[in-house]
């Protein structure tokens, strides 16, 4: 009923095997035999099955034990320092934070009375700057005013 689809490829043209080559592995070192200080004692063990298998026992060699670890490790031990460290410090800062507000405040107070003497010594200055240019003073005891004209 349907036609068949001539755009595909037959499963044996469609499959491509690839052989993966393997890598030869980096050379190792040279091992160099090494001559026991004394020839071990022949073992032979019996498997269960009745075969006997002979050979020498070879003694492993013992890692040596690691150093006792701390209960507490560095790392920790200096995070709790620096934690009583900055502790110490946050109440001088407290204090140098409230030292300098207190200067600030002391210097702003000092420079206005600075400007209210020098304002002060300033007013001075002007108001009685007019009495020393040679004014005239005048004492009017009694004045008569008659059309006008003042008689003293």
């Amino acid at each position: 009923m349907f036609p068949e689809n001539t755009t595909h490829r037959s499963a044996a043209q469609a499959v491509t095997i690839h052989h993966p080559t393997p890598i030869t592995p980096y050379p190792a070192a040279p091992v160099v035999p090494v001559q026991p200080g004394a020839v071990p004692a022949v073992t032979s063990i019996v498997l269960p099955d009745g075969r006997v298998i002979t050979g020498y026992a070879i003694d492993h060699t013992q890692p040596e034990p690691a150093a006792a670890k701390p209960l507490v490790s560095r790392t920790a031990v200096n995070i709790a320092l620096g934690g009583i460290g900055f502790g110490a410090v946050c109440g001088g800062l407290v204090l140098l934070t409230t030292f300098i507000a207190a200067l600030a405040a002391l210097v702003q107070q000092l420079i206005i009375l600075a400007a209210v003497i020098f304002g002060g010594w300033i007013a001075v200055q002007v108001f009685t700057a007019g009495r020393e240019q040679g004014g005239t003073t005048v004492n009017i005891r009694k004045a008569v005013i008659k059309r006008n004209h003042f008689h003293g």
